[in-house]
């Protein structure tokens, strides 16, 4: 199990970036609302009442990948920090630690997943303008999933449809990180509830043993 004293740090290490990164994603939620979960009203009969927000979406995309260097090696500084927080954790680890802590950073390494496949990509995709152009033949029976597996997916996915999956995108990490931090909850109240009981097992014990010896200082008595 962890060194005595490091269980906390450690801990804190898995939850501040994790809390971190769902700031940053809170902030882009203002952004993904109108472009994924709501349809706006519409304002004037013939256009799309979310190309406004797409509009939105995009400039905000553009000026955060736009950001300086500083600004990525702070967020990837902050990713390692919750590594080694999981790395602390999980040495020499115990049957908690192992279903836990384990389970955890399978979520968090699939939030890392998604974050280099999904939104790295996406804000290259989204800066460059390099939307997909062609439309799929569907009376020949083409799909974007045999796109995929020709890896030329790219080429079929529009301006719209690459920022609906950024959003989408953002929401799936969103999702995994709050799993970390139900997991890691999780964790702490276990243990909670086995401090608890361990103690309770202690008072009961020291209980019969100075009734025993009140009982046999009464019968040498």
């Amino acid at each position: 199990m962890p060194a005595a004293g490091t269980a906390p740090f450690a801990t804190f290490l898995i939850i501040g970036p994790t809390c971190f990164f769902l700031g940053v994603l809170f902030a882009y939620f203002p952004y993904d609302y109108n472009v994924l979960w709501s349809t706006p009203p519409v304002l004037e009969a013939g256009i799309n009442p979310r190309t406004a927000f797409f509009l939105l979406q995009e400039n905000h995309l553009k000026f955060i990948h736009a950001s300086p260097p500083l600004i990525s090696r702070i967020l990837h500084i902050v990713i390692g920090t919750g590594l080694l927080g999981f790395l602390i954790k999980l040495f020499k680890p115990t049957e908690a630690n192992l279903l836990f802590d384990g389970a955890s950073l399978v979520l968090y390494m699939c939030g890392i997943t998604v974050y280099i496949a999904n939104i790295v990509k996406g804000l290259r995709t989204v800066t460059a303008g390099a939307y997909g152009t062609k439309a799929l033949d569907h009376e020949a029976g083409e799909t974007i999933v045999d796109k995929a597996l020709e890896n030329r997916e790219g080429e079929y996915i529009g301006r719209e449809d690459s920022l609906r999956v950024m959003a989408a995108s953002n929401t799936i990490l969103a999702l995994v990180l709050v799993g970390v931090l139900v997991l890691q909850a999780g964790q702490w109240y276990a243990q909670r509830k086995e401090q608890e009981e361990m103690a309770l097992m202690d008072a009961k014990r020291d209980e019969k043993r100075a009734e025993k010896a009140k009982g046999e200082g009464k019968k040498q008595k």
